[in-house]
Formats: structure tokens, sequence, C-alpha cells
């Protein structure tokens, strides 16, 4: 099954998270926030799925999905973004493939990474 990569700031979401989609037989990649520029760590394994959240504390999902699609390197990734804020317009028009306001239902989130995974 396919890798889901997750710049995802809530550490208990990334644990939910993690163990859901594992259940689910996806494998995870905790990107490391802390480090900063998400592009350098995507560079390194180059995602097929990433849930972005639009709020991360160095930087903003929206400018990480503006640079992903401005980037070649990229044209593949299918990019899921989430928010508590009703920012779906935004994300749509910065690059996203879809959008989840959170606080969303764990069946929304594994419909929409089978619906792109490859």
């Amino acid at each position: 099954m396919a890798k889901v990569f997750l710049a995802e700031d809530d550490q208990t979401m990334v644990a939910l998270l993690q163990t859901l989609l594992k259940i689910e037989g996806f494998e995870t990649v905790n990107l490391d926030l802390a480090a900063g520029n998400l592009i350098n760590q995507l560079e390194k394994d180059t995602p097929e799925l990433l849930l972005l959240d639009v709020n991360l504390p160095n930087e903003s999902g929206l400018d990480v999905v503006r640079a992903m699609r401005a980037d070649s390197r990229f044209a593949d990734t299918r990019v899921i973004m989430a928010s508590g804020m009703s920012l779906k317009d935004q994300c749509l028009e910065s690059g996203a493939d879809e959008f989840l306001l959170k606080p969303y239902m764990p069946d929304e989130l594994i419909s929409l990474l089978k619906k792109h995974a490859r």
C-alpha cells in the first residue's frame, strides 16, 4: 500500500493518524516540522501522498503546496490539506488535490487516501 507523509504539528493527531493508517495498510512518514523547510525534506524521498496541515510552526502549508506545484519533481504527489478553518478554496487554488476540515472523520481521510493511492 502507499506511503503517506504527515506534515502535522499536533503530536496527538500524528499518533492517531499513524495508528489509523497502519491499520488501513498505509506506511507513514512523520516529517520533522521543527527542522523547517519541508521541501528539502520531501526532496529526499518524494511522497506519493502528503497529508499537509495548513498551519505549521515554521512555514505555511499553503506556501509548501505552492512550492511543490512549481517543482516538477512533485508532479505526481497528491496533496490532501487539512485545517480547522474553512480554507478549502485557498488550499485548492494553491495546488492541493483535496481539503479536509478538522475535525474530520477517519473514514473521510481513508476514502481520500485510497482514491489517490497508486
